[in-house]
């Protein structure tokens, strides 16, 4: 054994142990959350969600040259870990290979070398992204701009140093060994070297200081912004999988040992959203798309979780090792670290979780953290008393008197299901569809076209109520499980097993969350009925050659929650009247129309309206008819037009009534 191996021994074993430190206490810090989450299920689910969005960097790529600059990167070090392995078992035993391995290693060093190129590029091109060009999601605070330089350069270097090692080592060994390409390296060690006795010193300077940059690499991370080098996959095998994504986990109201209910600091978390706070890359996608952000408001989804990592960092330490007293316990997350008017503008529309490339659950920590200012601080936004009050007494979000459900249906002929419950399908109106005096045509609209159909349908008339949704998402809990619970009750009580809907907030409700509360329903939506009907020509369409211009919405909780996207396209296709536009963004990209998450009855005290943003975007395509599928988007669409005093050129329909106008 050399003295060069015993150096690097104490070096290894000094560098590892303080990362094995770093990392333990990154685990106990994240433990100090006491709310229980079981992500260890349907493993192979999991490795499958790991494969495609960690590995795959299928969300990365949404953004195409940001997405291959960080998959070259990703891939580049990937790959490179061959390399590292080897320099380190050299640094026990100094002749070590891996050469043994055959054509595999032909394969892995000729990757390597290519592969080391376009990684020195893509880290020059992201340096002058964020530094030259200055990207604006990319603009962070100081520190964060200099975490972010230094995590760089050490890529860029130990990416340098690898080749200055293996080209040192071809010159000295007159050129490469069995089983080893290295084309890259070949043409450096050509270019730079003239002696055996000056390559040896530049062998081992580069050598050294390779392995020095890749432990200072690995040590830094855990005290860096960009510790999802470590946590992303992680957290992605953790992410909630399909059949429960976008559901709010529900809190256990009977639970008596309860402090609060929600979260108001990083204890009241589960360990899945201390590990969110750890992955965060700050890349800002979240923010780029979120609709608030981007009429001006001060909703930062990207910062909510550097300052749940921050407090964190502040807190975590503290409560592992038992103290529970002192500076820090004066403060908590909400108030100190996050400002409650942020947490009241989001709409819940799940953009920014769908963007984030380390499915990082942001909608689920903001609505935890409004559950507490709710339930157990009861502050929150003045006017939402009259809201809650309304679905407490009226079971609707307005002051409408239940008994007047069915007003709507009484010229059509719909039985209810008290009437007469032999049926096919279960109509669920909801509270837009029974009392908002535009979307009551909506439900005429519909229930026509069900009639055309032959459909058997009924409803429940007085007997439903609230979904829930609104309050749930305002952070009313209590309030959503009491109107939840009973529409349950009412709907088994009818032995209902079919529901169709034409509110994408009832839909989404009815057919994911009530699931959490024993409601096992088949659910579509309206849109998704329609489609049938057209398809099985079950109402026979007009045959219009005079085109009409139409851009159709997509609903937050029809496209992004459930992945509904094509059936309302479908349906508005096969319309001969109508020339289809697409607006710029739609689909999984389309933008919110501002009235989720309860956002529908909270006024905007700060920045434009969300509406206006995307009406603006409707109108640019030049369409005199805007569709939509969802009551709160129609209301929205139809505030946004007026704004623009586009009414009498331009109107607002939805789906059902545009497919009734064209039928015969």
């Amino acid at each position: 054994m050399t003295i060069k191996n015993i150096i690097f021994i104490v070096v290894f074993i000094s560098a590892i142990l303080f990362f094995a430190y770093s990392c333990r206490n990154l685990i106990r810090f994240m433990l100090v959350a006491k709310k229980k989450d079981d992500r260890f299920q349907n493993v192979g689910a999991r490795i499958k969600k790991v494969l495609g969005i960690a590995f795959g960097q299928s969300k990365l790529l949404r953004e195409p040259l940001a997405g291959l600059l960080h998959f070259l990167i990703f891939w580049g070090f990937m790959i490179f870990l061959f390399a590292v392995i080897e320099a380190i078992i050299q640094g026990f035993y100094s002749s070590f290979s891996l050469r043994f391995l055959g054509p595999v290693y032909s394969v892995v060093t000729l990757v390597t070398d290519i592969l080391g190129l376009l990684v020195i590029l893509s880290v020059i091109v992201a340096l002058i992204r964020r530094f030259v060009i200055k990207v604006p999601r990319l603009q962070l605070d100081r520190s964060a701009e200099i975490d972010a330089a230094v995590i760089l350069l050490l890529i860029f270097f130990v990416v340098v140093t690898m080749y200055l090692q293996y080209s040192a080592s071809i010159y000295i060994n007159g050129g490469t060994h069995n089983f080893e390409l290295r084309p890259v390296s070949e043409a450096i060690s050509n270019i730079l070297y003239g002696s055996v006795q000056s390559t040896e010193n530049m062998y081992e300077i580069s050598w050294w200081t390779h392995i020095v940059l890749i432990f200072s690499f690995l040590n830094f991370l855990p005290y860096s912004k960009h510790l999802h080098v470590l946590t992303s996959i992680p957290n992605t095998y953790f992410s909630n999988l399909d059949e429960i994504r976008n559901t709010l986990k529900p809190l256990d109201l009977e639970d008596e040992n309860a402090e609060n209910f929600g979260a108001a600091d990083i204890e009241h978390f589960s360990w899945k959203q201390i590990l969110d706070g750890y992955s965060c890359t700050e890349c800002g996608r979240c923010t780029n798309v979120c609709p608030a952000n981007n009429a001006g408001k001060s909703l930062s989804p990207r910062d909510i979780f550097i300052q749940i990592r921050k407090r964190t960092s502040d807190k975590a330490p503290l409560l592992a090792n038992g103290v529970n007293e002192g500076e820090q316990f004066e403060k908590t997350l909400v108030h100190d670290y996050i400002d409650d008017k942020v947490l009241w503008q989001c709409t819940t529309c799940n953009a920014c979780v769908q963007e984030c490339p380390v499915m990082i659950e942001h909608v689920d920590s903001i609505v935890d953290m409004r559950r507490n200012l709710v339930l157990s601080e009861s502050s929150f936004p003045s006017n939402l008393n009259a809201v809650f009050k309304s679905i407490e007494t009226n079971f609707t979000p307005w002051a409408f008197n239940a008994t007047d459900r069915a007003e709507w249906a009484k010229d059509l002929g719909v039985k209810t299901m008290q009437e007469d419950s032999n049926c096919e399908i279960l109509f669920w109106v909801g509270c837009a569809g029974s009392f908002d005096e535009r979307y009551k045509k909506v439900s005429q609209a519909f229930a026509k076209l069900m009639q055309k159909a032959n459909i058997s349908f009924r409803i429940l008339g007085s007997e439903e109520k609230c979904n829930g949704d609104t309050a749930r998402r305002l952070g009313n809990e209590y309030l959503a499980q009491m109107m939840i619970i009973e529409n349950i009750e009412t709907l088994n009580r009818y032995n209902v097993k079919k529901i169709v809907t034409a509110c994408p907030h009832c839909f989404h409700s009815l057919s994911n969350e009530y699931k959490q509360f024993g409601g096992n329903f088949e659910v579509m939506h309206h849109s998704q009925l329609i489609e049938e009907m057209i398809d099985k020509k079950m109402i026979e369409l007009k045959t219009d050659n005079n085109k009409q211009k139409l851009t159709y919405h997509d609903s937050c909780y029809l496209g992004r929650y459930n992945d509904v996207y094509e059936s309302p396209r479908n349906s508005l296709k096969n319309l001969s009247g109508i020339d289809y536009l697409e607006m710029k963004r739609n689909k999984s990209r389309g933008f919110c129309c501002g009235a989720g998450g309860g956002r529908m009855f909270l006024e905007d005290e700060e920045g434009g309206k969300i509406n206006i943003e995307r009406t603006k975007e409707a109108i640019e395509t030049g369409a005199e008819k805007i569709a939509s599928a969802c009551p709160f988007c129609m209301t929205m669409l139809t505030d946004g037009v007026k704004y623009f005093e586009k009414s009498e050129q331009i109107e607002v329909k939805d789906i059902a009534e545009l497919v009734l106008e064209n039928t015969n």
